[in-house]
């Protein structure tokens, strides 16, 4: 009889896992969905981020290399669609509408200019699409905060059912030996280090995430500033 119980205590991890209890498996199951979810965010993110990086060096090369907006516009808007052309595109249509034809007038020409109240105007309607891209580009990450709250829960939720299958072993064996306590205490152990390895990646990843994010708000937020002042400068204001 003591031979079959030692015999029955799971001596690798993955034998842990199988013999588990039903509830610990879900948990386990749940974490595991969790965590896969959370890597897939930060791999998307960390490319998104990357492809951002390279559009922004592309983009400010070719607005260094032209001396006037009307060049700068062309030139851009032949690049594939960022948040930076976007934003450009957006200043440009703003003026066109209120102005038709002025950004063909030849150099030199007189241009009609815009108000103080269609300055502000278009200040409002670049800071929309700021906003706009800030939040497309922070799409998802809220779920890495959730992940990084609810997994160490999952953990403690399935700790307590190990805990509570030691004291049942204890219970039905009649005593406290380590028959009896280790495979419950086993499994709270595997379902805390499940939530913890699910949860810190996600509430790393979501720190620096939001703070790229926040970097990238104000970038953009400076580039819409310095392209009014530009437009200023060249007797669009």
């Amino acid at each position: 009889m003591i031979l079959q119980t030692a015999g029955a205590i799971p001596r690798t991890p993955l034998e842990l896992v199988l013999t588990a209890s039903l509830e610990t498996k879900l948990v386990l199951l749940v974490t595991i969905v969790f965590s896969l979810v959370s890597w897939f965010i930060i791999i998307l993110k960390w490319w998104q981020f990357r492809r951002l990086n390279k559009q922004a060096d592309r983009f400010f090369a070719e607005m260094e290399r032209a001396t006037r907006l009307q060049d700068a516009y062309h030139a851009v808007m032949k690049q594939p669609p960022s948040p930076y052309n976007r934003l450009f595109r957006e200043a440009i249509a703003f003026y066109s509408e209120l102005r038709p034809g002025a950004l063909r007038e030849e150099r030199g020409a007189d241009r009609s200019v815009l108000s103080i109240t269609q300055l502000e105007a278009l200040k409002m309607v670049l800071g929309k699409e700021v906003a706009a891209e800030r939040d497309l580009l922070g799409h998802h990450i809220p779920w890495l905060a959730t992940i990084g709250s609810v997994s160490p829960l999952l953990g403690l939720l399935g700790t307590t059912i190990g805990i509570i299958n030691a004291f049942t072993g204890i219970a039905t064996k009649g005593s406290g030996n380590l028959a009896a306590v280790a495979p419950g205490v086993a499994e709270a152990l595997v379902a805390t280090f499940a939530g913890l390895a699910a949860a810190i990646p996600a509430v790393i990843a979501y720190n620096i995430y939001v703070n790229r994010v926040r970097l990238f708000a104000g970038e953009l937020e400076g580039f819409a500033n310095e392209l009014i002042g530009t437009m200023t400068r060249e007797g669009m204001f």
